[in-house]
């Protein structure tokens, strides 16, 4: 998951700069007038995900026969600069965005649905469909996604004769065991930004929390997990300031015997001499479902006006989310098929992705429920674990104080 700060305010502000372009004609894209040339515009701006990603982008545009040109942004510019292009008529032929900004942009009237295309979006995992997903129809399609899950230190365990922790009892107990010196039991990510919400997700909604009701005693519950691994020591009071990626630093260095991280850290990993193994997000109690959000970028057609752009643009929609792709980015960038059928065939190929695997199948888009309004909710969220894990509120009476600002 790429986190970010999303700009609500300017996204709120694309009434204003019409996305939907409902009046440019033929004129409203990048490079129209050459059906045989597509402009995308996407945040894979680092390597080696910008060379992966052209790969992919290539052998798309192969399939499709079609010249790409390619625009590659910061993460943190990129809804900025669609919304410029949108008030200059210069929107891309192909668009991605992170998934929970699809709604908030397709809101706009700036995306065009799929069904326009006759693009088939059956079999792919439900989560990544909402969150594609507005008043009814989809507008993109993502060859992956990622999610969350519980790294473990191999050795770590095994010279505690230690198994890893399947239920929130096992993980505080595990935790503690494993906690020693200036080594924590476990880290993770309450920084006070939309990271500290994603990581807290999987507690919140495997104990049957939701977002429509924050202040419900399942959640305060799930908040009530965190400080306490906190407040035993076995978790740093450091977690309010650390960010994912700082989270895989203490992993990596000795100082975590256990994390709550995504995949996309496997590279890095894999680079150090850490024997590590992950699991799924333990739950509250056996039997219950373990349910993580999930991360990933949709591909998606902006309406440019210019209509047999947007029937090739859609053709490379679907490309990028075909069989061939998937498999191939899955397996590159350490990320999982959207297509569910295609995850057997995935794990035999990549087995440490196996707890990733499974946990998409069950995993849930974060604006699924909300739509563009799940920001607000998030902002509530963080707000509300730095009260508790700072000790100005009890679990019970943060979420209320946060929803009050």
């Amino acid at each position: 998951m790429r986190t970010r700060k999303t700009l609500i305010t300017l996204v709120a502000g694309a009434a204003v700069l019409p996305l939907a372009l409902a009046g440019c004609g033929g004129g409203g894209s990048a490079s129209s007038g050459d059906p045989d040339t597509l402009t995308i515009l996407d945040y894979y701006n680092n390597e080696p995900d910008k060379t992966l990603v052209q790969d992919l982008l290539d052998q798309c545009a192969a399939d499709v026969d079609v010249t790409i040109e390619r625009e590659s942004v910061p993460g943190k510019d990129l809804i900025q600069k669609v919304l410029q292009r949108s008030s200059s008529k210069t929107l891309p032929d192909v668009l991605m965005l992170d998934n929970p900004d699809v709604q908030e942009i397709a809101a706009t009237g700036g995306l065009a649905p799929l069904s326009d295309f006759d693009v088939d979006t059956s079999g792919f995992a439900q989560g990544i469909l909402d969150a594609a997903t507005y008043d009814g129809e989809v507008y993109g399609l993502a060859p992956v996604v990622n999610t969350l899950g519980l790294f473990y230190n191999v050795d770590l365990f095994e010279q505690a004769g230690l198994e890893p922790p399947t239920t929130w009892d096992e993980l505080k107990s595990t935790a503690k065991a494993l906690t020693s010196g200036d080594q924590y039991g476990i880290a993770f990510s309450a920084i006070a930004t939309y990271e500290g919400s994603w990581q807290f997700l999987p507690f919140m909604w495997t104990n049957g929390g939701d977002e429509t009701d924050l202040q419900s005693p399942e959640n305060a519950e799930a908040l009530q997990l965190w400080v306490d691994l906190v407040g035993s020591g076995s978790a740093s009071e450091s977690v309010i300031n650390w960010s994912q990626g700082d989270v895989k630093d203490q992993f990596v260095a000795g100082k975590a015997a256990m994390m709550v991280n995504g995949p996309w850290n496997i590279p890095a990993l894999n680079e150090t001499d850490v024997k590590w193994a992950s699991v799924q997000v333990p739950v509250n109690k056996p039997g219950q479902t373990p349910v993580a959000p999930l991360g990933g970028e949709v591909w998606t057609v902006p309406q440019t006006g210019d209509t047999a752009k947007q029937a090739k643009a859609a053709e490379f929609v679907e490309c990028m989310a075909g069989d061939d792709i998937e498999l191939s980015a899955a397996e590159s960038r350490f990320t999982v098929p959207t297509r569910t059928d295609l995850i057997p065939e995935y794990v035999e190929k990549v087995p440490s992705m196996e707890a990733f695997a499974e946990q998409v199948v069950n995993a849930r888009s974060r604006t699924g429920q909300l739509g563009e309004e799940w920001p607000e909710q998030a902002t509530v969220i963080y707000n509300a674990i730095q009260l508790a894990l700072t000790g100005k509120a009890t679990p019970v009476e943060a979420f209320e104080q946060a929803a009050q600002g």
